[in-house]
């Protein structure tokens, strides 16, 4: 759930996940749409895909009980290089490095590293820079001091981090705190930060242009359009096939359109949301536009309401009441579609 999401976001959908799957065996075993629903809202959904698959491998090949080993834990799945360091020096205490963009920033200032940390070679030496910090504080006591200078800094910065001589715990959760806190993007808390007299950025007034991650990608503006298809009191969803962006999660029909200007009646066949006998007979009103982003994409989603007399659907869409629709696990943007579309009936529009 922490993954690419902050810590306040997810409380909610951990008490939540907790409370109705509360062990391993539990998230192995649910339904798919179960673990959707609970997910619903967090986004980035081949996570919690990952999550039963993770569980399912615990339950599996050890036992039901969470691995310590670092390879085992790199070999869940959705488990990278950096959640699997995180778990094995946080949770376990183990010498394993870390290298998110609170410690990329961290680093970069520190060791006043002015090249793209995006780079291959750049981001292999943030990656030696971070292994050698943590196995540092792994052997605190015995450290030998450098006569390099980068090695005295990393002797005395590990040293600066630690809360308790050997925790390799302290000095992860230490990195990402000092960049999450102290270290920030914009208007960095210099004057208080428990390093600077070891930070080069500092030292040579460039905290402002570390690091250096370059041009940002331009943002990409995208328009949809989706039908709120109405029969008696319910409405016409379909499931996300497998293989795609929110794969199994509920939608409305609709169709991109681009920077195209159509009529919302001209794209009832493209969008294959439904069939009518007489074309006379629809009605079709304006009923909400949904703005919303997703990494780089600026998506307009606008939402028609659609009613007619003879309609039949598409084979695999279904037809769904506002009441049973609510226990569906929709993308953020067509939740909202829904809430606006049961309110539609409501005010007998």
């Amino acid at each position: 759930m922490l993954q690419q999401t902050q810590v306040k976001t997810v409380i909610p959908f951990w008490d939540r996940w907790m409370e109705e799957l509360p062990t391993i065996e539990a998230a192995a075993q649910a339904p798919s749409a179960k673990i959707h629903k609970l997910w619903e809202g967090l986004g980035y959904y081949t996570r919690v895909r990952n999550l039963q698959k993770s569980a399912q491998v615990i339950v599996e090949w050890h036992s039901g009980k969470f691995p310590k080993r670092f390879e085992d834990i790199l070999a869940l799945p959705g488990i990278g290089r950096y959640t699997a360091g995180a778990i094995s020096s946080i949770a376990f205490n183990q010498p394993t490095p870390i290298l998110d963009g609170n410690v990329i920033r961290v680093l970069t200032r520190l060791f006043g590293i002015a090249k793209n940390p995006k780079e291959k070679e750049t981001n292999a030496l943030l990656w030696q820079l971070a292994e050698e910090l943590v196995v540092r504080a792994k052997n605190a006591k015995e450290t030998q001091t450098s006569k390099a200078e980068s090695g005295k800094r990393k002797v005395e910065m590990s040293q600066s981090l630690l809360t308790s001589a050997g925790s390799c715990s302290a000095l992860n959760q230490s990195l990402m705190e000092l960049g999450a806190l102290i270290c920030t993007p914009r208007n960095a808390q210099c004057l208080i930060c428990p390093v600077k007299k070891l930070c080069a950025a500092f030292k040579e007034n460039r905290v402002v242009e570390l690091p250096n991650l370059g041009k940002r990608e331009t943002a990409t503006a995208r328009h949809f359009i989706a039908f709120a298809v109405e029969h008696g009191g319910k409405f016409l969803v379909r499931q996300r096939p497998a293989g795609v962006v929110n794969a199994q999660l509920w939608e409305f029909p609709n169709v991109e359109v681009g920077g195209r200007l159509c009529e919302p009646r001209e794209l009832f066949t493209e969008c294959n949301a439904l069939r009518v006998t007489d074309p006379r007979s629809v009605k079709i009103k304006p009923l909400c536009t949904v703005k919303h982003s997703i990494t780089r994409y600026r998506i307009t989603l606008e939402a028609f309401l659609i009613h007619a007399k003879t309609i039949s659907s598409p084979t695999d869409d279904v037809w769904k009441t506002p009441a049973q629709m609510q226990t569906l696990a929709f993308t953020a943007a067509h939740k909202k579609l829904a809430s606006a579309a049961a309110k539609s009936i409501l005010s007998g529009r």
